[in-house]
């Protein structure tokens, strides 16, 4: 599909990475999963940086030029989570209005040690301090534990529809809206800010699948529509393990130093999707989703080096 090809602009899709360091291939190629999902049915492409906490000095430039460096393009302006406390407030006193929170006292590592809660995977939220009195809350804030706070779920389990995984159900717990510290939980920012910025579609990495009910979820309850998503397989290492930067030549600048052009860097990614191209926009031609491989991709030895013959 040509640019002049595409449908009329509807909805939007994004890629929002965490700067806590550079983006490997395996985030890069989410990147262009995810522009190649918005680009190809119209929709505007939204880059968002998720800067609340673990962040590295300038790693957030480095990604941005990163992803400019590959022919990926996006639509202003780059949102900042960091700037943005005061929309996650506004949500969380939504919440607290409706009576749909609660205080929790507990540490890490008394969660991991508890049984997990009714129906769910080891790590839910047992519900500890859900039906605490006030005077256990006083007893607990005087002792100088952090409260967090949490959501208090009325369902136990949602499902939601993923365009590579078809239906899917999965827990729901009491998750937390804002950490002991103060800042925003994940699971809440990215559901606000999704809504607040039209983010009708979310290409992600699989492994953030089993909280996706949760998001979908709170989504409902705060009255956002729900996003379409795709979560897509992840790239490994040798040793079947997530991609990380430890694993060798995996960032653009690592194989910039391999006499890697950026330009070959996509005709990799490109080749482990099944498709042949060096630029995002030649692979836009025929971009079907439904044809995309469902495993993961192993990064070895093969093409930890300098590519030859591509595209």
């Amino acid at each position: 599909m040509s640019t002049d090809e595409r449908p009329p602009r509807s909805g939007a899709g994004r890629f929002a990475p965490s700067p806590s360091g550079d983006l490997h291939l395996g985030n890069l190629r989410t990147a262009l999963l995810a522009w190649l999902f918005a680009r190809s049915t119209g929709r505007a492409f939204y880059l968002r940086v998720e800067d609340l906490d673990r962040v590295r000095p300038g790693a957030a430039e480095r990604q941005l030029g990163d992803l400019s460096a590959l022919g990926l393009d996006w639509d202003p302006p780059v949102l900042w989570q960091s700037e943005r406390r005061d929309r996650y407030r506004a949500a969380i006193d939504t919440l607290v209005a409706a009576g749909m929170t609660y205080e929790c006292y507990c540490t890490r590592r008394e969660i991991q040690q508890s049984a997990a809660a009714p129906h769910g995977p080891m790590g839910a939220y047992p519900g500890t301090c859900r039906d605490l009195t006030a005077a256990e809350r006083a007893t607990r804030r005087a002792a100088g534990r952090p409260a967090a706070l949490r959501l208090r779920s009325r369902t136990t389990e949602f499902e939601i529809k993923d365009e590579i995984h078809g239906v899917y159900s999965g827990v729901v717990d009491d998750f937390v809206l804002r950490r002991g510290d103060g800042t925003p939980a994940y699971n809440l920012a990215v559901v606000v800010d999704d809504a607040e910025q039209g983010i009708d579609q979310v290409v992600r990495g699989d492994d953030l699948l089993p909280s996706t009910p949760r998001q979908a979820y709170l989504a409902t309850v705060l009255g956002f529509p729900i996003p379409r998503y795709a979560h897509v397989p992840l790239v490994l290492n040798r040793d079947g393990k997530r991609l990380a930067k430890r694993d060798g030549a995996v960032t653009l600048a690592d194989r910039a130093a391999l006499g890697e052009s950026p330009r070959e860097v996509v005709a990799l990614l490109a080749n482990s999707l099944g498709r042949s191209g060096s630029t995002p926009t030649a692979l836009l031609d025929g971009f079907r989703p439904d044809t995309l491989p469902r495993e993961p991709w192993t990064l070895d030895s093969g093409n930890m080096v300098k590519s030859s013959g591509n595209p």
